[in-house]
């Protein structure tokens, strides 16, 4: 099981960014793939997953209208675009998967107790 997170970088107050994790070892068409992220000197925090069957999507409340999760099956890859950042999106964002649990809104905020994650890509909303 392999995760590589892509796309982080510098976007101003307001700006967007898009967020790749490309999948391999297993397929999005069996299970979900989550987002969170971690600020500096702060805990984890799950931000989006995206279902493994209906491709139903689920955000923490912080980011809801500002993020969208999606998928391509054809690549296995997730993307997390994000627009309208703010400063408190600064974080190291991974993506990750798991067997056992199913994305839904009542545990989407536990994305980072995922048991695969990758290595994670560098967010910095500042002007």
């Amino acid at each position: 099981v392999q995760l590589q997170a892509s796309g982080g970088g510098l976007a101003q107050p307001g700006g967007s960014l898009r967020l790749s994790c490309r999948a391999s070892g297993f397929s999005i068409d069996y299970y979900p793939i989550g987002w969170f992220r971690q600020a500096p000197g702060k805990e984890r925090e799950g931000v989006s997953c995206i279902s493994s069957n209906d491709g139903s999507a689920y955000y923490v409340d912080s980011v809801k209208g500002r993020f969208t999760i999606s998928r391509d099956r054809a690549t296995n890859t997730v993307y997390l675009q994000m627009n309208s950042l703010k400063p408190e999106d600064t974080a190291i964002y991974y993506c990750a998967t798991d067997f056992e649990t199913r994305c839904q809104i009542e545990t989407v905020r536990w994305v980072h107790r995922y048991d695969y994650r990758g290595q994670g890509t560098l967010v910095t909303v500042s002007s």
